[in-house]
């Protein structure tokens, strides 16, 4: 079965409408997608930023707001800006990466509509523990589990990897050849190339 990895930051507005249709997507392609959970900061520190870059140029955030509420209004998700833009998403990164697959996938998408949909503060260690008893999980192992040593360091890897990779941001597919699509419109395209669609 084709693979693709489907790299993802909580924080990040247009990886809410990715992570909420991408399993459908490539479950009708006959696709397998591993969740690959990463920060987003180190990639803009990088570039000399120190905030999200529709903080720093108002013109791009206007659009981004804007065309977030027509997205999420065509594919019928709920949606509500976050009081605090954007999130510290460093917690929820660290259980995501703690957890298995599918575990992963379920916990990420009840994250996203939580920051998203819901207005709630994901940064929060309470507000994560009751997404993750949500998602059928035991909260207090999960947090253990992503404050261990092992899966710090797994989730650095992740963002370095992602670096490597020439991530340009999140959401971000990569093809089993290593072919980048960048954002929640190119979703398509990506899980297309991964079956040969060309």
């Amino acid at each position: 079965m084709p693979k693709v990895e489907f790299w993802y930051e909580f924080a990040s507005t247009y990886s809410y409408p990715a992570a909420l249709r991408i399993e459908a997507l490539a479950a009708a392609r006959g696709v397998e997608v591993e969740w690959k959970p990463f920060l987003l900061g180190p990639l803009f520190a990088s570039a000399g930023w120190r905030d999200s870059p529709f903080n720093i140029y108002p013109v791009k955030g206007r659009y981004m707001w804007r065309d977030m509420k027509r997205i999420c209004a065509l594919l019928g998700l709920p949606f509500a800006r976050p009081s605090v833009f954007p999130q510290n998403s460093l917690l929820a990164a660290r259980v995501a990466t703690a957890l298995s697959n599918a575990a992963r996938a379920k916990f990420s998408q009840r994250v996203y509509s939580a920051n998203f949909a819901e207005g709630r503060l994901i940064a929060e260690r309470q507000v994560l523990a009751v997404l993750i008893t949500e998602t059928g999980l035991n909260a207090e192992a999960a947090l253990a589990a992503a404050e261990t040593p092992e899966n710090k360091s797994k989730l650095k890897g992740a963002v370095e990897r992602a670096i490597e990779l020439g991530l340009p941001g999140a959401p971000a597919l990569v093809t089993a050849d290593e072919e980048v699509f960048w954002g929640n419109d190119r979703l398509e395209q990506g899980l297309d190339w991964a079956i040969g669609k060309r």
